[in-house]
């Protein structure tokens, strides 16, 4: 375990605080306050780590999430996490699964993928989905997935309603099937994809985490998983080209919209390590 967690691990065990009455105003604005401290503790280590997992953030996020645990305690918390492809969102959530297993989190993990819309008959006119992107289709652009319904499926989860999401299949067909997958609203709610910052939807999230990584790490990320799937090393790099361009005209813009920014690169037992020390100031508590 990293030095700084094993150092935070070890004082907060010795730090079991009375579980305030979050029924109460005066009760949630003790927690938030004490979550703030705990975070801005999380903060100060990592930027004394050689792994340091937080680039940026934003000055005003802390403030503004721990208000809205105050004013709505109630509702399930929405997490956007977002980045070009091949930056690492994947990875870093089959992290957090390993967490939610390893853990018992109370964590729903939605690919927002799924909500790409159908375009199976566009395929079969033009006999791939290679041939469609060659001919101008941007696969990419907020217009081919279906917002409207993410947001309403993000708004049915964050009052606690479980939902069916979408799911689009990723063999070729370009067909997604609707209402195929069981989603349950948790108390805290990951949603991985490109899509979750857009303008439709983004506002709905309590946190919104973009994951960063230069051009040069990406493209070799992305070329060995094309050779690893056996696709074409012509047509990979030519959907390397299209992908970056989407990024820069898509997920760029929207950056600054994010209230964290990840290091692509972080060291994932460092990251695992970090969402243990979060689990247990969230559950540090005796009861009298």
């Amino acid at each position: 375990m990293n030095t700084l967690v094993q150092n935070l691990l070890e004082n907060q065990t010795k730090e079991k605080i009375q579980k305030p009455n979050c029924q109460t105003r005066s009760g949630r604005s003790f927690l938030a306050f004490y979550l703030q401290t705990k975070f801005k503790q999380i903060i100060n280590h990592d930027k004394k780590s050689d792994k340091q997992i937080i680039v940026d953030y934003k000055n005003d996020f802390l403030d503004n999430f721990c208000q809205r645990l105050i004013d709505r305690h109630e509702d399930k918390i929405l997490i956007a996490l977002s980045g070009e492809s091949a930056s690492g969102k994947s990875t870093i959530c089959r992290q957090i699964q390993t967490c939610i297993s390893e853990l018992n989190l109370p964590v729903t993990i939605l690919t927002a993928d799924n909500y790409f819309k159908d375009i199976s008959e566009l395929i079969k006119k033009y006999g791939n989905f290679d041939l469609l992107r060659d001919a101008g289709y941007d696969v990419d652009s907020p217009e081919n997935f279906d917002l409207d319904l993410l947001k309403e499926d993000l708004l049915k989860l964050q009052k606690g309603s479980d939902i069916l999401s979408p799911e689009y299949l990723v063999n070729g067909t370009g067909k997604s099937k609707p209402k195929s997958i069981p989603v349950k609203s948790n108390k805290i709610i990951i949603v991985e994809g490109m899509c979750s910052i857009f303008d439709t939807v983004r506002d709905i999230f309590d946190i919104k985490i973009y994951i960063d990584l230069n051009d040069e790490e990406r493209k070799e990320r992305f070329l060995n998983r094309a050779k690893s799937r056996n696709q074409d090393e012509v047509n990979a790099l030519k959907h390397w080209e299209y992908i970056k361009s989407a990024g820069q005209k898509y997920l760029i813009p929207n950056k600054k919209y994010c209230d964290i920014i990840i290091n692509g690169e972080c060291d994932l037992k460092y990251f695992q390590d970090m969402v243990m020390y979060i689990n247990l100031i969230t559950n540090n508590f005796y009861e009298e």
